[in-house]
């Protein structure tokens, strides 16, 4: 591909990936690669949680669900293998490729002919990847520098939804804190202060992050009140 025509695709996906929350730029991202993408006529992000769980999110599709699915169950195929292993992989013809002996007879079977994975974010919670299917035998033997601008592109716009995300959080964890101060200074003719440090104190000896006592107490209070 050009320099000119990389530099449109640029200002298309600029313009196509507008900050949002999480759950609305993942299905961004999706809809961008169909559109954006020579060959991709469908697309989902596979999302591998700390505790291994993989899952999938923002299918253009819902057969997709189907098939996310047999590669996670099979341990194999470009989606799996891009969470767990590759950055990047490309598997132009499912229907030859000895690397998914039992995956690409599910693929074909869907009418899936060609497959691409995109390694998009890494960290400590979680790790994604976006897939990329074509029905057309061939597809994506030449993604290059247009995958490698997508996955750029992917990654600047999912930094700033998680910062939205992380920003929701804190200011809910925050109010939830302050309920509970509330209900534990009602509760024991404590002061502001006095609470705080009761919950604190608590989360401390319980190993328990100060956010989930917060929920205990603030559970059991409105549980109390509708008493």
């Amino acid at each position: 591909m050009e320099h000119t025509d990389l530099a449109a695709v640029a200002r298309q996906l600029a313009a196509r990936l507008k900050p949002g929350d999480l759950d609305e730029t993942l299905r961004e991202i999706t809809a961008a690669a169909v559109e954006v993408l020579p060959e991709a006529e469908y697309a989902s992000i596979t999302v591998r949680h700390a505790d291994g769980r993989l899952q999938t999110s923002a299918p253009t599709d819902e057969m997709l669900l189907a098939i996310d699915a047999a590669q996670y169950e099979l341990g194999e195929g470009p989606c799996y293998e891009t969470v767990t292993d590759a950055v990047h992989i490309t598997s132009p013809r499912l229907a030859e490729d000895d690397r998914f002996p039992r995956y690409r007879a599910v693929a074909v079977g869907a009418g899936i002919q060609a497959q691409a994975g995109i390694r998009l974010f890494e960290s400590d919670r979680s790790l994604g990847a976006l897939n990329l299917y074509s029905s057309q035998p061939g597809a994506f033997e030449d993604l290059g520098f247009l995958g490698a601008l997508f996955a750029h592109q992917s990654s600047m716009a999912l930094v700033y939804a998680r910062e939205i995300e992380n920003l929701r959080e804190a200011i809910r964890t925050r109010q939830l804190i302050g309920e509970a101060v509330g209900i534990a200074m009602e509760r024991y003719e404590l002061t502001d202060e006095r609470a705080f440090a009761f919950l604190t104190r608590l989360s401390q000896h319980a190993n328990v992050p100060l956010r989930d006592v917060a929920q205990g107490f603030v559970h059991a209070g409105r549980a109390r009140a509708q008493q």
